[in-house]
C-alpha cells in the first residue's frame, strides 16, 4: 500500500520517479510505450534494480536493457534526488470539491 501523498516515503517518490522516467523515454522517441519499475531495500539509497518493459516498441535496434542503461546514465533515483528533481517538498495538489 502506498503511503498516501507523503513524498518523504520511498514508495511514493519512486512511483513518481518511475512515471517520470517512463515519460522521458517516450518523449525522447526511444520507444512508444514504457513501464519502469524501481526496487529498493531499506537503508540503501540507490535502487537495487531498475526494470524497463517497452512492450516491444523500442526503436533504433535498441533493447529494453539499453533503455535501463540510458536511465542509469541520465537519472538519479535516490529518494533525495527524486524529491529534489521532482520538487516533491513543494507539492501542488489539486483542490478537492469539498475543499
Amino acid at each position: 500500500a502506498f503511503s498516501g501523498k507523503d513524498p518523504t516515503k520511498v514508495d511514493r517518490s519512486a512511483a513518481y520517479g518511475a512515471r517520470w522516467a517512463a515519460l522521458s523515454l517516450v518523449k525522447a522517441g526511444l520507444c512508444e510505450r514504457a513501464l519502469v519499475q524501481l526496487s529498493y531495500a531499506i537503508g540503501i539509497a540507490e535502487p537495487l534494480n531498475i526494470y524497463v518493459n517497452s512492450y516491444g516498441t523500442v526503436k533504433d535496434g535498441r533493447t529494453d536493457e539499453d533503455l535501463v542503461e540510458i536511465l542509469k546514465k541520465n537519472f538519479s533515483f535516490t529518494p533525495f534526488a527524486l524529491a529534489r528533481d521532482l520538487k516533491l517538498k513543494r507539492p501542488q495538489y489539486a483542490r478537492t470539491a469539498a475543499g
